[in-house]
């Protein structure tokens, strides 16, 4: 458990293990808010970083993906109506 004191003017500095793990440098505007009477300290998200990691998931996805085959007669019959639903939306976006 990592430690720390607040200043005279209510400062607090985050242990370096915390800011590392939370990606939290110079700079880095942070929400901070109380919670069942905790201080909570979270990182503001950064759009950008958000797209790159998006982008990066997408890329590893479509490079790890295998061909996919529709699902074979016999399958589960509530699956099945749940796919039939999607697809007819899918089909006919307007309906929704």
């Amino acid at each position: 458990m990592n430690m720390t004191k607040v200043d005279s003017k209510g400062r607090i500095v985050l242990p370096q293990e915390i800011r590392e793990c939370l990606n939290i440098t110079p700079g880095t505007e942070v929400e901070v808010r109380e919670e069942d009477g905790r201080a909570i300290v979270r990182p503001k998200d950064n759009p950008a970083e958000i797209l790159d990691r998006m982008e990066h998931l997408v890329e590893s996805a479509s490079s790890n993906q295998e061909e996919t085959n529709p699902p074979t007669e016999g399958s589960n019959p509530i699956a099945q109506k749940h796919r039939d639903a999607v697809q007819q939306g899918a089909d006919n976006p307007s309906n929704g």
